[in-house]
């Protein structure tokens, strides 16, 4: 990855961590990253709000496959924008048997989120997907290489085969991507896979794409070492996180216990042996509660090339949340009332889920109370072998009742949120519901929270992505 950058800008949320705030970090020279999660949600429902500054619909016409994105457009664009009292057309959710109309919305959707971030400048522009979001992995990688991203940055799982999925598509050759099976007693692996010829125009011709740096997040030596040892030469370096960062964090290490308030106890053993790192010599960044010029320092006095700022980009004017959530955050941080709650059980994945306390969210207990549990996005469903010997899928935070019915169990389904439509409404997509409410936000930010005042007052709580480089670098 060349220049190496001293900052990258955390990919956060479905959303958050838009084009727009990544062109505005990589314009300046640190490295931009957008979030690789639901893209083709998002996508969708821009061109049903209207595109009104036609951002899309551009990108679109530079995307090399005309007729795919003409049936987008046909299918989704709204000239004007939907009607306010209907709800966002769905759209099919990914599956281990490969339809090729998510396939589609998905390459189209990455390649737009990437080629508006890079548009403008001859800067380095990254992308961040979630290891445990697996279904999408092919088409989303497939369309960030098709707009050229340079760093293709995974976190929340171990991605091994990523890479050589990476090398694949670079020539635009099939590319397989082992499933996770919940449950699977057969011994039988389940491959999805891509292949870019079902994508061409007739008599199409693509060059070979630049392959992309590959960066995973991990919170261990052990892991790191594991890594670079079965997939040596395709990693680029690591950005390591810990516990106070935003999002999803690794689970404490040994049996869990908790705080008074039910928050997972980190010890000893979760503390991140660096010196590993600096022996496998290979660029690092450090990650969490790294956005202050002191801890800058104190990464670059470790050995780490620099760190990975996530919570002071999300509150910034070019973050994709919501104005309103964005400023009231910022509010009760200056008001000396910030909170951010580790939660164990609140993301279907498992891992336990950073929650931002902000009323008139999910975080609400009586506002997540009144919410009816539905999954129709299914972006965290995971797969499941039936008895049948058939694939399945299911979600902790769907209906219980139909989670019980597919194998799962009570313990798994409590207190689990809709991470799905809640990340959506972050940034002002919400669904509308049949009852004529819509879903409700639930923000994630890093224990930093508190600490956002360095970058703005209460007379001045806009900041840009320009302020928080600036201050970072002293």
């Amino acid at each position: 990855m060349y220049p190496i950058p001293q900052i990258i800008q955390g990919g956060m949320g479905a959303g958050v961590s838009n084009w727009r705030l990544a062109r505005a970090v990589s314009w300046l020279g640190q490295l931009g990253v957008v979030a690789g999660t639901a893209l083709d949600q998002i996508l969708s429902r821009r061109l049903q709000d209207g595109d009104k500054e036609g951002d899309v619909r551009r990108a679109l016409e530079h995307f090399p496959f005309p007729r795919i994105s003409r049936r987008i457009l046909d299918t989704y664009f709204i000239p004007g924008g939907r009607d306010a009292s209907q709800p966002y057309k769905s759209i099919r959710m990914h599956t281990a048997e490969n339809s090729i109309p998510a396939q589609e919305l998905c390459i189209a959707a990455n390649f737009v989120e990437v080629f508006l971030a890079r548009e403008g400048h001859g800067h380095p522009v990254g992308i961040n997907f979630l290891e445990k979001i697996q279904l999408p992995h092919l088409p989303s990688l497939y369309g960030a290489m098709l707009a050229g991203v340079a760093v293709v940055i995974v976190g929340a799982g171990i991605p091994m085969e990523f890479p050589e999925a990476i090398a694949a598509l670079a020539e635009h050759r099939p590319a397989s991507y082992t499933l996770n099976v919940a449950g699977d007693r057969t011994g039988e692996s389940v491959q999805m896979t891509l292949d870019p010829a079902a994508f061409r125009e007739p008599g199409q011709h693509l060059p070979s794409l630049a392959r992309p740096s590959f960066l995973p997040i991990v919170s261990s030596g052990t892991l790191a070492t594991m890594l670079v040892r079965r997939i040596k030469g395709d990693i680029a370096g690591f950005i390591i996180e810990n516990s106070t960062a935003g999002g999803h964090n690794a689970p404490p290490r040994g049996q869990m216990q908790f705080t008074a308030d039910g928050q997972p106890v980190y010890g000893p053993r979760d503390t991140i042996d660096l010196e590993i790192f600096r022996k496998l010599g290979l660029p690092f960044w450090l990650a969490g509660s790294y956005g202050s010029p002191e801890r800058l320092k104190e990464a670059l006095s470790l050995g780490a090339a620099g760190v990975q700022v996530g919570t002071p980009f999300a509150l910034c004017k070019e973050s994709g949340l919501l104005p309103a959530i964005r400023r009231a955050l910022i509010a009760k941080a200056l008001a000396g009332n910030a909170k951010v709650f580790t939660d164990p059980k609140a993301s279907p994945t498992g891992f336990p889920f950073k929650v931002a306390e902000l009323h008139g969210t999910l975080s609400d207990a009586e506002a997540y109370g009144r919410r009816r549990r539905v999954c129709d996005l299914g972006f965290l469903r995971e797969v499941y072998r039936k008895p049948d010997g058939s694939l399945g899928y299911r979600c902790a935070a769907e209906p219980e009742k139909a989670f019980l019915a597919k194998g799962g169990s009570a313990e798994q389904a409590e207190n689990r949120k809709c991470l799905c439509n809640a990340l959506v409404a972050n940034i002002g997509m919400p669904q509308l519901l049949p009852d004529g409410s819509h879903e409700l936000p639930l923000v994630t930010l890093g224990d930093d929270y508190a600490n956002i005042g360095r970058f703005c007052s209460a007379d001045h709580p806009d900041y840009s992505a320009a302020d928080v480089i600036r201050i970072l670098q002293g």
